[in-house]
Formats: C-alpha cells, structure tokens, sequence
C-alpha cells in the first residue's frame, strides 16, 4: 500500500500582531515565505494559512476529477481550473474555518453538465483534502465553451 509523507514548516519571531513568521515547504516550492497577523487579518502583503490550504485544497481536487475515469471524453480536456474559496471565521473562543467553496471551470470538447456535476461531486467527496476538513465544503461546476 502506498503511504507517502510530505514536510513544511512553518516559524514565527515575535507576538502575535508584530511578529513575523515563514513557511517553508520540503520542496522548495515555498522557501521561508513570509506570513504574519496583518497579511491573514488585514489584507497586507504575504501569505497566510487559509489562502495555502486554498491553494491545496484546489490542486487536490483538480487532480481528482481530473483522474477520474469518467472524466476522460473523446476529446481531451482543454483546461480546468478550480478556486478555493476559504472562510475563516471568529467564533466563541477563537477562529474557525467554516466553509471551503470549490469553483470548478472546465473546457471539455463533447461533456455534458450533469455527467460533469456528477464528477466534480465524486471527486470533491474523494479529495483526501476535504475528507481531512470539518468545514462546509460546497461545489460550483460548470463547462465552459
């Protein structure tokens, strides 16, 4: 069975509001990235985590519909794209993250809108990433021509 481990690393100097942290990701793809209070609270530059969980939360679903036997037509797809939009909020006793809304696009020659739905929901149940999240996680899917 197949079990793969991958590492980052996240660091932080100073308080919460004038401290600054970085991630770093194994593979280089982020490489001590800076995020602090004011870029997940107020909009300033950086990263913060709900865009990276984002960001990851739309690649492993793409890839999943993607794989997806039935996602493969006659014609190939041209292009898919899927945002992640991630909802933090303030609740009693902190902040949670308490939505994920997965907007799917794909261009596929000879698709049809339900049998595409049926896909992107197939997949958005089976991404380990949103297996792994408490949160609402709702789907928007529609082709493009």
């Amino acid at each position: 069975m197949l079990k793969i481990n991958r590492t980052a690393s996240a660091a932080w100097s100073g308080g919460l509001r004038d401290g600054k942290g970085s991630i770093s990701t194994e593979s280089g793809a982020l490489a001590t990235y800076p995020y602090g209070f004011a870029a997940r609270f107020e909009g300033k530059k950086g990263t913060n985590p709900e865009e990276l969980l984002g960001a990851a939360h739309a690649g492993c679903f793409t890839m999943g519909t993607v794989a997806d036997p039935g996602a493969k037509p006659s014609s190939p797809p041209s292009r898919w794209t899927t945002t992640a939009k991630v909802t933090l909020e303030q609740v009693e006793g902190g902040f949670e993250i308490s939505a994920v809304h997965l907007t799917l696009k794909a261009k596929i020659p000879g698709a049809d809108q339900k049998t595409f739905e049926e896909l992107a929901g197939k997949a958005k149940a089976g991404c380990p990433l949103s297996k792994v999240l408490k949160a609402n996680i709702t789907l928007d899917a529609s082709l493009v021509t």
